[in-house]
């Protein structure tokens, strides 16, 4: 079990790990900065260990990201657990000392989005380690108001895996509807996402259908406790979808945007269900049967991220027991190779920077 970090006195420098210019893994190397300085409403965290997410830090990386432009030295990093090291001088709502979980998206609050509980929309969101300065680092700021509380029992490392891609699961379901005993497939399952959106259906009652194309990942899949684990590309796959359901799936998460995929996606629906996407890694172009989509009643919607209520609902629901599934770890100063290993499509689940361990698992 990793532990936390024993707090230190905050320092005026730190070492993080930037990137000066766009490019492969290996222009990601450590370099000494000056801790952030915060604003009346923030918090330093120290940090101990931040996730490696394929859109956020590896296209950011890489300069194909479609929403950020950085000024170099950057550091990335966005969803994060950690010690409060220091507070503004308005907070109240954390302390120094306090285990936390960082939610990387920031919001104005006031806009019609933000109001309306739709604050992934918002006009000004900005992500913690794209449009500003992230946590592959010692120390990061952060408002308090994005901040989690971590319960006693949960590790760094757990803590991580909460810190966003659960909201981002929790605002796909509840937009889709989604019902206890309700049929979800989960395409590519074996992602970061697919993964915590697969187990957060099942903790929520709902049957769940996990695929990957990889006959190894399907095994690892059935031994995170998924019962049914399918090869969601085969021409086969619809009708073993029906015949499980009996008659389709009510929701069918999609990530990916390959087209053969989303063709079986929307062929494995039922009468009146929806597919819900949240990124398109694999093109953004997929065929969308009209005829069918209007003759079912059937819906696609898109959901960019989690907000803060859908954060709030699965926290509420870490206090119930539930968990992300397995994380690969890397240390601080392994982040190449983490971005290598994540690029090769090795992982299931989540992949993690410790900060100030030695070695790692995913070496």
């Amino acid at each position: 079990m990793n532990t936390w970090p024993e707090l230190r006195t905050v320092p005026a420098a730190m070492t993080a790990v930037t990137f000066r210019e766009h490019g492969g893994p290996d222009v990601l190397q450590p370099e000494v900065l000056p801790v952030p300085r915060l604003g009346g409403d923030e918090v330093l965290v120290q940090v101990a260990a931040v996730a490696v997410g394929r859109l956020l830090d590896l296209a950011a990386r890489a300069g194909t990201h479609p929403y950020a432009k950085f000024s170099f030295p950057h550091v990335l990093g966005a969803e994060h657990s950690g010690v409060v090291a220091a507070v503004g001088r308005a907070v109240t709502s954390v302390k120094v000392g306090d285990r936390v979980a960082g939610f990387p998206v920031v919001t104005c609050g006031t806009c019609r989005q933000c109001v309306a509980g739709r604050d992934e929309l918002c006009q000004t969101l900005e992500i913690i380690g794209t449009h500003r300065p992230g946590a592959y680092a010692e120390y990061v700021s952060m408002p308090a108001s994005n901040l989690h509380l971590v319960p006693d029992g949960l590790d760094p490392i757990e803590a991580v895996a909460l810190a966003l891609g659960p909201a981002v699961a929790m605002n796909q379901l509840r937009r889709a509807g989604m019902k206890a005993g309700d049929w979800v497939v989960v395409q590519a399952a074996t992602s970061a996402l697919g993964s915590v959106t697969a187990a957060l259906a099942q903790h929520l009652g709902a049957h769940v259908i996990v695929t990957s194309r990889d006959e190894d990942k399907r095994k690892r899949l059935s031994g995170l406790g998924f019962t049914h684990v399918l090869d969601g590309t085969r021409p086969e796959f619809p009708d073993e979808v029906r015949s499980l359901s009996e008659g389709g799936a009510q929701v069918v998460v999609d990530n990916i945007g390959d087209p053969d995929l989303w063709r079986n996606s929307q062929l494995a629906l039922a009468p009146g269900g929806i597919v819900v996407s949240s990124g398109a890694f694999a093109g953004h172009d997929v065929p969308v049967d009209l005829k069918r989509l209007y003759s079912l009643g059937q819906s696609v919607i898109g959901v960019r991220t989690g907000n803060r209520e859908s954060s709030r609902l699965a926290w509420a629901e870490v206090g119930r027991g539930f968990r992300a599934p397995a994380t690969t770890t890397f240390a601080l100063s392994e982040a190449a190779a983490a971005h290598q290993f994540l690029e090769k499509d090795l992982n299931v689940g989540r992949v993690a920077l410790v900060v100030g361990a030695e070695s790692s698992d995913g070496s």
